[in-house]
């Protein structure tokens, strides 16, 4: 059973007072992409990640981290016999992995986040205001990872109609690093038949590094040393334009696919 939390269901001008947000007398910084407070508005309340007993983790939390995992450089994504394994490129980077297995698949990228403050109640929102501007609909539930969006997006279908396909957004705030997740195909339509995506979600491992990075920018990943791969240079659809978060990733294209992991 899922928790309901607020419904919207807007048309292209977004229009709606359902979609509530959480506001205090705490003054923001630019850096960290919340509100500025203008208009007569207060900031967003900053609270630090919440506990992660199954995961996902960070990689100071594991002995070993490569077992039973495929190393990307930035993440450790667990291997499931039959899976296949595709990364997402922005100009020369590697920023972004999707699992697919059988008519589901799971798209995991990691981010940089606040010391101190958890980003993914602010990133929900953003996700919800760009879908909605676009006349989509979006539906926030507390699921099986805790809080997500259930998404009607719009799409172009093959024939040049326009459509709506099914997507759910999941994140995770970790020490330093946010792990957002796009669930699309059954695993989104029927959440019910979803427990081998979000299992793989709950076991991937984030690699933030010690390197200074800005909030909010992506964990550059790397094609795994013993990869069998096929190229495929298909330009992914973008579904959402403004947020780096929503829609999957912006500008990203398919890179080298491994094809089986066993």
């Amino acid at each position: 059973m899922f928790g309901r939390r607020r419904k919207k269901k807007v048309g292209p001008e977004g229009a709606s007072d359902e979609f509530e947000t959480e506001r205090s007398d705490e003054g923001t910084d630019a850096s960290d992409g919340s509100a500025d407070g203008t208009g007569g508005e207060q900031s967003r309340v900053k609270l630090p990640p919440a506990p992660r007993p199954d995961g996902p983790w960070d990689v100071s939390e594991l002995h070993a981290p490569g077992e039973g995992r495929v190393d990307l450089g930035g993440m450790f994504v667990p291997g499931v016999p039959g899976m296949e394994l595709r990364v997402e490129v922005a100009g020369d980077a590697i920023v972004a992995a999707t699992i697919v297995l059988k008519d589901s698949a799971v798209q995991l990228q990691a981010f940089a986040a606040p010391k101190r403050e958890g980003i993914w109640d602010e990133v929900r929102e953003e996700i919800a205001s760009g879908i909605t501007q676009k006349g989509g609909i979006i539906d926030e539930v507390e699921g099986p990872l805790g809080w997500e969006l259930r998404a009607q997006v719009p799409v172009r279908l093959p024939d040049g109609n326009s459509g709506m396909q099914v997507v759910r957004f999941v994140g995770v705030d970790g020490p330093r690093w946010f792990l957002r997740g796009v669930i699309s195909g059954q695993g989104a339509v029927q959440p019910q038949a979803a427990g081998l995506l979000e299992q793989i979600f709950r076991d991937t491992v984030v690699v933030r590094g010690d390197a200074p990075m800005a909030p909010r920018d992506p964990i550059v990943l790397k094609l795994p040393d013993d990869a069998q791969m096929v190229p495929d240079g298909v330009q992914q659809e973008q579904a959402q334009e403004g947020s780096r978060f929503a829609g999957g990733i912006d500008k990203l294209q398919r890179g080298p696919e491994i094809t089986e992991v066993r």
